[in-house]
């Protein structure tokens, strides 16, 4: 993905059935693999930690101590 100097990330409050954004921003970074993940395509995130993934298989290493 290819990001422009004007794009930022943003800040959110992930909770168990969604998030909010407290900065806007475009993205937010990967938790593991710190890869950014547009806000339109973020579909995982631990509301403990308050941490972001860019997949299911991210999460779950992750979440096992595999990361």
């Amino acid at each position: 993905m290819l990001m422009s100097s004007s794009d930022k990330p943003a800040v959110l409050q992930y909770g168990p059935n969604g998030f909010r954004v407290i900065k806007p921003g475009k993205y937010v970074e990967c938790a593991v693999s710190g890869e950014p993940v547009p806000l339109e395509e973020l579909r995982y995130w631990d509301v403990e930690r308050q941490e972001a993934y860019c997949s299911c298989e991210h999460a779950t290493r992750r979440l096992t101590g595999e990361a």
